[in-house]
This record gives C-alpha cells, structure tokens and sequence, in this order.
C-alpha cells in the first residue's frame, strides 16, 4: 500500500511540475513588454514633447547611459513593476508621489541620478558593479 503511495505522490507531483512548466511558458508568451518603439507609441505627442524637452540638457553620452539602464531596469517599460519599484527607471514609488506617468518618471528619474550619482554615466558605472542603482 505505501508503494501505491509514493507512485500517486509522484504522479501528482510530475503533473503538477508539468502543469506549472506549461504556465510559465505560455505567461512568458502572451506577456511581452513592448520594445522602445513599441513604447514610444504608447505615449502621446505631448508626452514625447514634454520628455524630450526633460532629457534637451542631456549629452550623447548621458543619455545612452540613461537608455542602457532603462533596458536593464525594465526593458524600457514605463509600467514595469516589481516589488516597491514602479517604472522604466525602476524608482521607488514613494519617489514619484503617485504621478505613475511616463514624463513624472523621466523628471523624477533625472532628479534622483543627479542627486546621487551626478551623471548618468556614473550611475551606470555603479550598475555595472552591483547591478542596481
């Protein structure tokens, strides 16, 4: 009786990982987050305007330092999520006071790196030493 046990707890067990497998693939298919391009045509044409004016005082450089952890933190997505953290920038969201919007996050994000970091590009530098920011 105990060998007729453990094979039904096996069996449950392979179904349960099989069915869990097949979730995890089918989640990861039906939920892509949009590519910058994809992203950039969320956004409305005031919107565009309002964060390339944010982003005017940033050089070349800067703004690929920006850009790069902007991928890493949520592949560019503005509505990226994970924990406490809200965004493409992936800022805590007490820094962005409820303004979930995607020129609030540009305008916060620039604040927080020029407070802590100064620049973009040592904020990347620290990112890639201790992969966050």
């Amino acid at each position: 009786m105990s060998k007729l046990k453990i094979k039904f707890a096996t069996l449950l067990l392979l179904f349960g990982f099989a069915f869990g497998m097949a979730t995890d693939v089918t989640s990861s298919l039906t939920n892509q987050e949009p590519t910058t391009a994809q992203a950039a045509k969320k956004l409305s044409a005031s919107q565009k305007k309002k964060i390339s004016k944010i982003n005017s005082g940033l050089s070349k450089k800067q703004k690929a330092a920006k850009k790069w952890i902007a991928f890493r933190e949520s592949r560019y997505s503005y509505k990226a999520r994970n924990g406490n953290c809200y965004g493409r920038y992936q800022l805590l969201k007490s820094y962005l006071h409820g303004d979930l919007s995607a020129v609030n996050q540009e305008k916060t994000a620039n604040k927080y790196v020029k407070n802590r970091y100064k620049t973009w590009t040592k904020a990347k530098s620290f990112w890639q030493h201790h992969h966050w920011y």
